[in-house]
């Protein structure tokens, strides 16, 4: 079982542990400065309980995931800074093969590489793929929030009207009636102030008109605009806060596609993406799985 810090007559350094990484010298007291503390990172970063869509339910590799992921992200593992598989295990107490499958998938997330002779460091943000539901719910939680949440909002008002107009031009009648039906249960999630399950169906909403607009390189980000749903934190668009104006929008994409109007739907997109800047700017909570 991962735990807190363990014990210093357990082998496993306190604060600072990770100075024991074979550095061709011995680190002066100015390297030391940004070296990532394992014992004081756990109780800010070590957030068991909310697991990101890529690592739930897969027990101690996903927990070491969404650890290691969040410390890389947040910085306390900073680029170039060398992961050493033992040292990982003993800290987290988990196996050898716990530890290799985890570096795995956050190799495949661009957030760490390993070459023969180097071992595994940590890579430079410039290699991330930030497109990756989990680094966009660790970079909305981390130091990185506010550009996580300009960079979101700026890949949506790119996208999503585009794919309005576009799916005005691919009407179905099952999926016009999704799409109504999820206005539907907003409407009367405002009217009972149930804000977790008015994000559900706007998450659901925009993730569906994304899917019909006939466009399969579109279709492949509705998963990131409904990470974008999920973690978002102000400054809010009209979408994220249930409002009757928010609901009015809606309404308003769903009439244009019923009518095959891509210009009307892409302009009722546009409105309900526009940013309030008197919104006061809150902390994106956790996502709900």
């Amino acid at each position: 079982m991962m735990t807190a810090a363990r014990s210093a007559d357990s082998g496993l350094a306190g604060p600072g542990g990770l100075d024991r990484y074979p550095y061709a010298e011995a680190p002066t007291a100015a390297d030391r400065v940004g070296v990532p503390a394992w014992e004081s990172a756990e109780p800010e970063l070590g957030r068991m309980g909310r697991r990101t869509a890529g690592s739930r339910g897969r027990g101690l590799h996903g927990q070491l995931v969404q650890q290691l992921g969040q410390m890389i992200v947040s910085g306390d593992l900073g680029a170039d800074r060398p992961l050493v598989p033992e040292e990982i295990g003993q800290r987290f107490e988990v196996s050898r093969t716990v530890v290799r499958e985890s570096l795995r998938v956050l190799e495949a997330k661009g957030l760490v590489s390993a070459r023969p002779n180097v071992g595994t460091r940590v890579r430079p943000v410039s290699d991330w793929n930030l497109l990756d539901p989990d680094i966009i719910e660790w970079r909305a939680f981390g130091p990185q929030r506010d550009d996580q949440r300009r960079e979101l909002s700026e890949l949506r008002w790119t996208i999503e009207p585009l794919a309005a107009r576009l799916a005005a031009g691919h009407g179905r009648a099952d999926v016009q009636q999704r799409l109504s039906d999820m206005v539907e249960i907003m409407a009367h999630a405002v009217g009972q102030g149930d804000a977790l399950t008015y994000s559900r169906a706007d998450a659901e909403f925009h993730s569906l008109l994304i899917q019909v607009a006939g466009n399969r390189m579109l279709e492949h980000l509705s998963g990131i605009v409904s990470s974008a749903l999920q973690v978002s934190g102000g400054p809010v668009a009209g979408c994220e806060r249930p409002t009757d104006a928010s609901l009015s929008h809606h309404g308003r994409i769903v009439d244009a596609l019923a009518a095959g109007d891509g210009a009307a739907a892409e302009a009722a997109m546009r409105q309900l993406l526009t940013v309030h800047p008197e919104v006061e700017r809150v902390v994106p909570a956790p996502r709900e799985h």
